[in-house]
């Protein structure tokens, strides 16, 4: 039950969060829907390949894409007024990273992975899509840069690969812990070190 409902969770929380980086970007509504389920279903595909699994697998959730479809839809439906109060993408975004991280990390689990495997599928799942959509909508991807993101993702698959965490609640709660601590962190501004050849 919990791999479900994170799975739903993550696919509205990146779709929506995709369709309002495509709105940001002024693509026409082909690219909305486009850059949406690639935002979904991005990280997933790319963990499939990363850790031997048929990429067919993806194309079989057809009723997550079907949920994704038709959230696109209605919210392109709305009223401009009421989208324009969403335009904050970055909190769906969170939801998105939270769920399936948790969601990637249950996954390798399940597949008795080694502990590095475990916070790898955390990490590409829940960031994977959102890699994938800056890069089309040109922006700079947020996980490469200084803000504290990638690192939340990470910290859900080695709590989960190190086997702390066995009950649906403890789950849940490391999914609440997650997207808490993804909100605050962007709330309070914390960075990561950064290097470059610009450093003075």
């Amino acid at each position: 039950m919990v791999w479900d409902v994170l799975n739903v969770i993550g696919t509205l929380a990146f779709c929506i969060s995709g369709a309002l980086v495509a709105m940001e970007a002024k693509y026409d509504i082909m690219g909305i829907y486009i850059l949406g389920l690639i935002t979904a279903f991005g990280g997933g595909a790319v963990r499939n390949l990363m850790i031997g699994l048929p990429i067919v697998e993806v194309w079989q959730q057809t009723t997550l894409f079907v949920i994704a479809l038709l959230a696109m839809t209605l919210f392109i439906l709305l009223p401009k007024s009421f989208v324009f109060h969403m335009k904050e993408w970055s909190l769906f975004d969170a939801i998105g990273l939270s769920a399936f991280a948790v969601q990637g990390a249950m996954y390798a689990q399940s597949m008795d992975m080694p502990l590095l495997a475990v916070m790898f599928s955390a990490s590409i799942t829940g960031a994977g899509g959102g890699i994938i959509r800056d890069v089309l909508a040109q922006k700079r991807p947020s996980v490469f840069t200084k803000e504290v993101y990638l690192l939340w993702a990470i910290l859900a698959g080695f709590v989960i690969g190190m086997d702390w965490v066995s009950t649906d609640v403890q789950l849940y709660v490391v999914f609440a812990i997650i997207l808490a601590l993804r909100l605050i962190s962007q709330r309070c501004k914390w960075d990561l070190p950064i290097r470059s050849f610009d450093d003075r």
